[in-house]
């Protein structure tokens, strides 16, 4: 697999600006719209449970959870972007991930952030 396939967050010029930090230097935040998520819910199939189960007993990375993972994380932070921009919002600060497993089925992960519209500081 390449690295591609294990990474992930927005592309270099991004509609809404998606940051960990509460903050953006060189940017104000001119409206507080409140909290927006993205959820997903993915299980796992047969054939991967399996395949994880074997290489458990000699160890070393679950390729097939992990890529399983990467694609669910990014389809919650698509999610979130999408309710973000319905908002009106062009920046999600203190975005983090909640990853739960859900009822023995699958894994839940919630993307989550403060939606804001944000404009650059002018100084002079």
């Amino acid at each position: 697999m390449g690295i591609d396939e294990y990474g992930g967050g927005q592309g270099p010029q991004p509609d809404v600006l998606v940051v960990t930090t509460n903050d953006v230097p060189g940017y104000r935040v001119r409206e507080v719209l409140g909290e927006v998520f993205g959820l997903t819910v993915r299980s796992r199939h047969l054939g991967s449970q399996i395949g994880a189960g074997l290489k458990s007993m000699v160890g070393g990375e679950l390729r097939g959870l992990t890529k399983t993972l990467v694609q669910t994380r990014n389809q919650a932070m698509e999610r979130l972007v999408e309710q973000a921009r319905a908002r009106g919002a062009n920046g999600v600060l203190a975005f983090r991930f909640d990853v739960t497993e859900a009822a023995d089925v699958g894994t839940e992960v919630c993307a989550y952030g403060t939606a804001v519209v944000i404009e650059h500081e002018f100084t002079g």
